[in-house]
């Protein structure tokens, strides 16, 4: 049976008290969720987390690390030194990250095989503009992204990488891909997957809605036969909206 899990993605948000005070928040209600659930802090964050959830079952994400391990490489961090404090989830490829910093598939590839050397586990997202759809290339674009960042990897590390479909024109604009067009596109990704891999890791392999998942609509996207949670942005800054969201 796969995984389910709701990931939390702070993104820039909360200072470190405010971090603290939200993440004991949702440490209470772990026990009660039937998922996984996973907040992605900020860097400075995530020592005092980790410490902070060590008695939950709660599990700590970085948003992104580096390519190498070490090196003369101003301002980054590295998956080593994120497993070294207790990290259990990177996630890589955000659609932010994509448009912003210009991180490219073969680019998210390295920073995937520097991550699983590490120990930890990924959160692959990808996603498409409202262009892509409206010219009909979404589906292409969305097996480039997956073929290109992790079909380099062999079977066996398929067991550790969490895939995240975010549509890029849902992500902070109050829109949200109706339940049917989230189930048409994870169920086109799990195809893609079982292509390459087979049918049984496919089954297996995890795929996360990321685009504006909110309380009212958690429910509808989760009961998609091949949608396994969410990674909620701008719901995770309030404890009970992503609590609702874990439990819908």
């Amino acid at each position: 049976m796969r995984k389910q899990l709701v990931v939390g993605n702070w993104k820039m948000n909360k200072n470190l008290q405010e971090g603290i005070d939200l993440c004991r928040s949702i440490m209470s209600q772990t026990k009660t969720s039937s998922r996984e659930l996973v907040l992605a802090a900020p860097f400075i964050h995530l020592t005092t987390l980790v410490e902070t959830s060590k008695t939950s079952n709660l599990k700590i994400a970085a948003q992104n690390c580096h390519q190498e391990l070490s090196g003369a490489y101003t301002g980054e961090v590295s998956a080593a030194m994120l497993a070294d404090i207790g990290v259990s989830y990177v996630v890589l490829g955000h659609s932010e990250r994509r448009t912003y910093q210009n991180e490219s598939n073969a680019l998210l590839a390295k920073k995937t095989d520097t991550a699983l050397a590490q120990n930890l586990k990924v959160i692959y997202c990808f996603g498409e503009t409202l262009q892509d759809r409206q010219s009909n290339r979404h589906f292409d674009l969305i097996k480039t992204q997956i073929t290109e960042g992790l079909f380099h990897l062999p079977s066996s590390a398929i067991k550790n990488i969490v895939l995240a479909y975010e549509p890029v024109w849902a992500i902070g604009t109050g829109e949200t891909a109706t339940s049917a067009q989230a189930q048409e596109m994870h169920a086109y990704i799990r195809k893609v997957l079982a292509a390459k891999y087979g049918e049984e890791i496919a089954e297996n392999t995890s795929i996360l809605y990321g685009g504006s998942c909110n309380p009212l609509n958690a429910k509808e996207l989760f009961n998609q036969t091949d949608v396994d949670g969410g990674l909620i942005g701008g719901a995770s800054l309030n404890s009970e909206d992503f609590l609702t969201i874990s439990k819908a």
